[in-house]
Formats: structure tokens, C-alpha cells, sequence
């Protein structure tokens, strides 16, 4: 089924309850202004954001001000973390090899302190941090005792984990060694571990391909600003898959590419090279680890008192040719055409967050994708190109077999790597990357709720023309044939007694906001973007703009990184969502409002 679409970015509410949305957008919908703003726009806040909303939504977002880089695309603004006691965010800028420090005490107007510089740091093993070495995600302890994760320049050499005085001048107090390419950090709820997911991912030409791993990192109980205690090697300890390997693999599991040697020159460990993990949550007892492996579909458990991994499970797949698991699968229909096909969708999710719910704890997913693409080495082709250049075609006697043409299928990227039929003469099925949705499982790997649809076909309403949408450029439907809105990492927070999942969208951009307080029966809420579509900056510098003048109108571009400050935390003592976006290089703060007045 075709989605109708308005020609323009707008805001509106989505008539009807929040649970019937999707129902709701497959027909005629009756568009209100949305007006619940009260604080006026800061620095960074486009003149109109654009916002669609059930009408029964409790909570809203309204952007209150952004500190920019001036920087495009070159990740100079990609994780945030909030320190409460000094009223400061952190900003990590990959780009520059630093962490921006901002004063948020006045959200509407974050002003910049000063860079945390990680290079140059002696390191607890005697190594030192170079120069070239790239800061990739940051933390922060209520004390103020903040780490930073870094990563070798080469990227394929073991990385670093930077601490430091949040409440301080910028001055790094050491380091710890880490695996290769720690991509991501978090503290435990209880403050005593940091916890590294070590990515170990290959080479660019594909010539080396480490391990990938989680760090245990036990930190000092104490913390006095000036001196971050014993920072000795011996208080790392590296959680591997070695006990996963060979034939240990749980069914289903994915592990395949070309088997490249680690730094070593070791073709040991084919499973622990293969696997990249990506991102890290830690459940509310401080006891266990989920780790994001996104390439293989699937999460780690780590038990964190012995720092093993002590089990794997892959996500499965979605179907897409069922009712509300649809999606748009080509960049050439030039509309908005989400729909049932029959393509399978495996989840791949990039961010990971964990919560509590009637005493359960659940994981919650931002399912991406993402495929490996390394030296001579893609994983991912067109669905019409199956079949050429060596390889296997669709089966004739699948049902995608006859959907090969660009306003089809054929436009759409699947992996070559699943699918194909056991005697490897073609594909019978055919795998897209990533699941253009969040999802909520349980600590079994039991899916709970998929959001479905609904992202594609919410965006589709709010935005129109951009839907579909890159963020380095704004050309409509651009981004159908690859993963559509690509939703990349979320927060979960909790307002007036509900839990809700912020999810930001990379390429559409935007947050999505849905109530997960019951995961069975999680509703959507709100969808809102500091963005101004009409405003193409990729085609601005191509026409001879400097990149911080396109910037200056675009708004927020690419959402990476995203941080809840509870109102008992926050400078206006009312909840903020904080978020870094690293194709605009902004870190931009949005007041999370109550909302009355509604049925």
C-alpha cells in the first residue's frame, strides 16, 4: 500500500490512540498544529522543527540550543555524557581527536570550556597515547570520574582508555590498555567498572583483523578530582569468544567474510575476529554486560565479576512480508511506497540500552545494520545484481524472483552472506540489513515488541518530499534502497512514573520517542527533528559555500549519540535529552516536556 504524502515538512498530531498509529497512517489522517512550546528557540534551533505526535502523547520535545563545530561530516560531535554536580556535557570529536567540555547550566545557550585532549597520556602498560589516536566514546561517574575510549591510529593495535576529572581543567590523570578499536564505554549503575566494547575491526584493505573483546576495567572506589587513585594494568581484565569457537556456536549464528589473520599473523580465534562488538548495557545489579555484536545479529553476555563472556545468541530476522513489517525498497519510485515484500530483515542493531519493567530487565535495540565491507571484500549487492559477477541468482522459485526490477526490489541491498540455499546454487531467501525499527527483548533473546513499519511510515507523513532522506544531502527516497531512516542508538528516561525510548534517526534524522513502560505494549509518541530539510548542505559546498556557512541553516544532521538528564539532574530541574550529531558536528539539548490538555 501506498502512503499518501503532504509535499512539505510539518508539524501535526496523529489522530486517534498511540497504539493504532500504524493503522492510522495507512489512510486519510486529520493534521492539527502542534504548539506546546513555552521556552523561545536558543542558538542551533531551526525556525520550524518539524514534529508529528499522537494525540494522547504525554511527553514532548522541544529543542532548546546547540553548540556547533562548524565542522561536516567528520564526526566532530558523536557521543555525549552529562556530569550533574558541574553542569557540564561532554561532546567526544573523533574528528579531532578530543572531548568538547560545554557549560550546559543555560541548555539554550551551551557555551564550550574547553577540549579534553587524550593524546600524549602515559598509559598504566608504559605505553603512550599518540598522536593520530581518535577519542570514540566518553563516560562519566557521579563523582565526576570520567573515562574516555581511544583508539590506536592504526586501529587494529590495542587502544586505550583515557580517565579524568570531569569537574577539571581538561588535564587527562592516565590510562589504561584496552583492546583494538574500544568503539564504546559505559560505567555500571554501581560506579565500580568501566566496561570497553572493543570492535576489532579489520584493516581497511582487509590485511589484518583483530579480535574483537570487552574490557573490564575495575576503578578506583574514590575519587578526590586531582588524583584518579592506582591506575594499574592489572585492574583491566578481557572478557574473549574463545570459548565460542569452532562448532561451540549457538545455531544460526553468523560468522563469515574472508578469514584474515590477526596482528600476529595468527589465523587462531576465527569466530573472535569475526565478531565486532559494537555497543554495551549494563543491567541495573551491575552484574552483567549485553553487548551489540551488529555485523553477526546478534548480543553477548558478559558476566562482569569473572569478565567472561558466558553466552551468545543470535537476533533472528523480521519478515517484511507481513502486515505492519513492511518497507520501502527502492530509491527509483520517486514516492513513498511502503510495503509488504518478501525480504527478510535481520535486526543489526548498532545502539543497546537496557531497563527494568515489573522487576524485569529488558534490552532495548536501535536496529541499524550495517554490512562488512573491507578491502576486496562487500558483503552487500543490489538484489538485481544477483545472479552477475559470480554470484548466485534468486531462485526461481522464490517469491522475489519476479521482482527484480528498480521500482521493485532490485534496487534494494541485501547481504550475500544469508540466504542461500544449502547447496549454494542461488538465493531463496533474501536478507536486508538492518530493521528500519527499535525492538524490546527480553535477557533471553525473546523479542517483546518491534516498532514494525512505523518509523518509515511516520516519517513519510512528516516529512514528505525528504522522506527517506540522506543526511549529508536532502534528495527524497534516497536512502529506501540501503537501510531507509537508519535508526542508530537511543536513551531511555524516565517522566512522571513512565519509561520512554529516545531514538535517533542517522540518515532521516530526528528523534522518535515511544512509551515503553509496558515493552508489550509500547506506544508511539512523538517524532521530532531540529532539522530544516530545505537546506542541502552537501549541495551547498559542492556549489563553493564555506561548510560552517551550510551548516549555519541545516539544523542537526546525523544523531549519533543520545543522553537523558533526569529533572533531579538537570540546570532547569525539568528532564533534557542531549544529543550529538556528527554529519552537522552539533550537540544540541531538548527539554522533554509533560504534556496536558490531551486525551
Amino acid at each position: 500500500m501506498r502512503t499518501p504524502l503532504p509535499r512539505t515538512p510539518r508539524r501535526a498530531v496523529v489522530a486517534g490512540c498511540a497504539t493504532a498509529v500504524a493503522v492510522a497512517l495507512a489512510v486519510p489522517v486529520a493534521l492539527t498544529a502542534s504548539a506546546h512550546r513555552d521556552t523561545p528557540p536558543g542558538a542551533g534551533v531551526v525556525a520550524d522543527p518539524v514534529e508529528l505526535s499522537a494525540d494522547d502523547a504525554r511527553v514532548g520535545l522541544t529543542p532548546l540550543g546547540s553548540y556547533a563545530t562548524g565542522v561536516f561530516d567528520e564526526s566532530a560531535a558523536e557521543i555525549v555524557a552529562y556530569h550533574a554536580r558541574s553542569e557540564r556535557l561532554f561532546s567526544v570529536n573523533a574528528q579531532a581527536g578530543e572531548v568538547t567540555v560545554l557549560d550546559v547550566g543555560r541548555p539554550s545557550s551551551p557555551r564550550k570550556l574547553f577540549a579534553l585532549r587524550t593524546t600524549g597520556v602515559r598509559a598504566a602498560d608504559g605505553s603512550t597515547v599518540p598522536d593520530g589516536a581518535v577519542a570514540n566514546s566518553v563516560a562519566v561517574r557521579p563523582d565526576g570520574l570520567g573515562v574516555v575510549a581511544v583508539e590506536s591510529p592504526d586501529k587494529v593495535s590495542d587502544g586505550w582508555l583515557v580517565v579524568f576529572d570531569a569537574a577539571g581543567d581538561g588535564d587527562a590523570l592516565g590510562a589504561w590498555r584496552v583492546g583494538a578499536l574500544p568503539d564504546m564505554v559505559t560505567i555500571t549503575p554501581d560506579g565500580r567498572r568501566a566496561v570497553v566494547a572493543n570492535e576489532g575491526e579489520p584493516a581497511d584493505d582487509f590485511s589484518v583483523d583483530p579480535e574483537g573483546s570487552v574490557s573490564v576495567v575495575d576503578l578506583p572506589r574514590r575519587f578526590t578530582g586531582k588524583h584518579a587513585g592506582r591506575v594499574a594494568q592489572d585492574a583491566v581484565r578481557t572478557a574473549t569468544f574463545h570459548a565460542f569457537e569452532g562448532d561451540r556456536l549457538p545455531d544460526g549464528f553468523r560468522v563469515f567474510g574472508p578469514d584474515v589473520a590477526g596482528p600476529e599473523g595468527s589465523l587462531a580465534h576465527r569466530v573472535s575476529r569475526n565478531l565486532e562488538p559494537e555497543y554495551v548495557t549494563v543491567s541495573k545489579d551491575s552484574r552483567t554486560a549485553y553487548v551489540a555484536l551488529q555485523e553477526a545479529n546478534a548480543v553477548a553476555e558478559v558476566d562482569l565479576r569473572r569478565a567472561r563472556t558466558a553466552d551468545l545468541w543470535s537476533l533472528g530476522s523480521k519478515d517484511h512480508s507481513l502486515p505492519g513489517q513492511g518497507l520501502d525498497p527502492s530509491d527509483k519510485d520517486d514516492v513513498a511506497a511502503v510495503r509488504e515484500v518478501p525480504v527478510k530483515g535481520l535486526y543489526m542493531p548498532d545502539g543497546i540500552a537496557s531497563y527494568t519493567s515489573r522487576g524485569r530487565t529488558y534490552l532495548v535495540t536501535a536496529n541499524e545494520g550495517d554490512a562488512r565491507e573491507w578491502g576486496d571484500y562487500a558483503e552487500p549487492a543490489r538484489v538485481k545484481d544477483l545472479g552477475d559477477d559470480g554470484l548466485a541468482p534468486v531462485c526461481a522459485d522464490s517469491p522475489a524472483a519476479g521482482l527484480l526490477d528498480d521500482a521493485d526490489l532490485g534496487r534494494l541491498n541485501v547481504t550475500t552472506a544469508s540466504g542461500l540455499r544449502a547447496d549454494g546454487s542461488c538465493y531463496e531467501e533474501l536478507f536486508a540489513l538492518g530493521g528500519r525499527s527499535f525492538s524490546v527483548w527480553t535477557t533471553d533473546g525473546e523479542l517483546v515488541f518491534d516498532s514494525g513499519d512505523e518509523f518509515e511510515r511516520m516519517t513519510a507523513e512528516a516529512l514528505g518530499d525528504a522522506f527517506n532522506t540522506n543526511h549529508t544531502e536532502t534528495k527524497g527516497d534516497g536512502r529506501s534502497d540501503d537501510k531507509g531512516p537508519e535508526p542508530e542508538n537511543l536513551a531511555i528516561g524516565e517522566v512522571a512514573g513512565r519509561t520512554y525510548a529516545f531514538v535517533g534517526l542517522e540518515r532521516a534524522s530526528g528523534l522518535m520517542v515511544y512509551d515503553i513502560t509496558r515493552p508489550e505494549r509500547a506506544a508511539f509518541v512523538t517524532y521530532v527533528s531540529n532539522r530544516d530539510y530545505a537546506v542541502s548542505v552537501e549541495d551547498a559546498i559542492d556549489d563553493g559555500a564555506a561548510p560552517a556557512d551550510a551548516l549555519a541553516g541545516a539544523g542537526d544532521l546525523g544523531p549519533e549519540g543520545l543522553t537523558f538528564v533526569p529533572a533531579s539532574d538537570s540546570p532547569t530541574r525539568r528532564p533534557l535529552l542531549a544529543v550529538a550529531n556528527e554529519v552537522s558536528g552539533t550537540t544540541t539539548l531538548f527539554q522533554v516536556d509533560r504534556l496536558t490538555g490531551r486525551r
